[in-house]
């Protein structure tokens, strides 16, 4: 690691007791910091994680924010989730605290260079595949942020040669300082989080973030089809270059091969592994055929582009199962986009069903379920031989889940127990 000394004897404070505060209270203690860690919630997760913690040094308060707790910190930790109007935030503010992100701290920590992906659609598959990319041309790379492990988790075991492939959100840009990506990707930005942002201007700054502190000797990678982005050539100092579509590659693959070329690797090598990924979990997942019904997990399409993207991906009819807690997109965009045509009905559920049926409007036959167990049984016995049922939620998970990856695995779950069954 590179300025290990930097957090010595400073103390911090984390906000959030998922994966990436646990990873990053015990980096930060390894370190020498003075560590505490306060989470709104308290819950069989959260109480797990205080048996993970590497020492009992580090204070840990659940179920609340308390302003007594982090008002004599030095630095502000941010995990990814927590709303940038939590109280400890506004404390900060008042007091003078900065706050940062978890990416950011390891970033100050991380001798390799920086891949990092952001994007409303499309950041998992694009991570992944530089991951495996990297690999396959006999680099050593770590794959992680949104995706996988949090950066803090990994930033001991890295090298000057290796490569870091970092997934980021908006909500992880929000508070960087001096992260410095040395390669960044924003694939696109779409009608997204609306219930945090005021609207689409503050959401795309939150994206244009990642190239704030790039210079000359960087790349910021943007995609060409997207005229969100057309104009950020002007307020980027690095190198900018724009990727499209290409004859047998799709967007994400145009962006993979783009960082490919930026870093030199053989073409061949890399257009092997797009003809080897076989996808990644939530997306676009096969999960069973039962009695001549497809089922598809998309449960990582959390907008409604993406599940527009899996729609137009699929051939055959859809009984669509979509919902959960909505995040302020507009739902009408399946009937503008004309996939209404394929969809033969959707079952709806979660907060924001009520909502999309009335977007639908008529246009698609909706049905509404209480449960996701009830909704892959309803939508079963309106698919005929030939069909699919796809679960693509458009919604976040946080109605009825912890994350998209519960939800997923929470809709295979059941689809394998039908099947035996049947």
């Amino acid at each position: 690691m590179r300025n290990s000394g930097y957090f010595k004897n400073k103390k911090i404070t984390i906000i959030g007791f998922a994966r990436s505060g646990l990873a990053c209270a015990n980096l930060l203690y390894s370190l020498g910091a003075k560590v505490r860690v306060s989470d709104s919630a308290d819950n069989q997760q959260t109480s797990a994680n205080i048996l993970k913690l590497k020492s009992l040094e580090i204070q840990v308060e659940l179920g609340r924010h308390s302003r007594d707790f982090v008002i004599d910190s030095d630095l502000i930790v941010a995990s990814p989730g927590v709303p940038a109007g939590a109280e400890p935030f506004i404390w900060a503010k008042q007091l003078g605290i900065p706050v940062i992100s978890e990416i950011e701290v390891a970033s100050i920590l991380c001798p390799a260079e920086i891949i990092a992906v952001t994007g409303s659609n499309g950041k998992t598959t694009v991570t992944t595949l530089i991951g495996l990319m990297l690999k396959a041309c006999g680099k050593r790379a770590f794959v992680c942020g949104n995706i996988g492990n949090p950066f803090s988790a990994v930033v001991e075991s890295i090298q000057p040669e290796d490569y870091l492939v970092l997934e980021v959100s908006s909500f992880q840009l929000e508070t960087i300082r001096e992260f410095k990506p040395r390669i960044a990707l924003i694939l696109n930005v779409t009608l997204n989080h609306l219930d945090h942002y005021n609207n689409m201007q503050e959401y795309a700054l939150a994206k244009q973030r990642i190239f704030i502190n790039q210079d000359k000797d960087d790349f910021l990678l943007l995609g060409s089809a997207d005229p969100a982005l057309e104009n950020l050539p002007k307020l980027a100092k690095a190198n900018v270059v724009f990727f499209k579509k290409e004859p047998g590659l799709d967007p994400n693959q145009a962006a993979v091969l783009c960082v490919g070329k930026i870093l030199k690797l053989d073409e061949k090598t890399v257009r092997k592994v797009f003809q080897e990924f076989s996808g990644i979990e939530h997306r676009m997942e096969f999960v069973a055929l039962i009695n001549g019904v497809r089922f598809i997990n998309d449960s990582k399409a959390t907008t409604v582009d993406s599940a527009l993207w899996a729609i137009n991906n699929i051939t055959s009819p859809i009984v669509l199962i979509a919902g959960g807690r909505d995040k302020g997109v507009d739902y009408n965009l399946i009937i503008k986009e004309a996939a209404a045509a394929k969809i033969k009905q959707a079952i709806l559920l979660g907060e924001a069903k009520t909502k999309i049926a009335a977007a639908f409007d008529a246009k698609i036959k909706t049905e509404q379920a209480d449960s996701l167990e009830n909704a892959v049984k309803a939508a079963f016995a309106k698919a005929c031989p030939g069909e699919c049922v796809l679960f693509s939620p458009m919604c976040s998970s946080f109605d009825m889940f912890k994350d998209y990856e519960e939800r997923g695995r929470e809709f295979k779950r059941i689809v394998l127990e039908l099947a035996k069954r049947k």
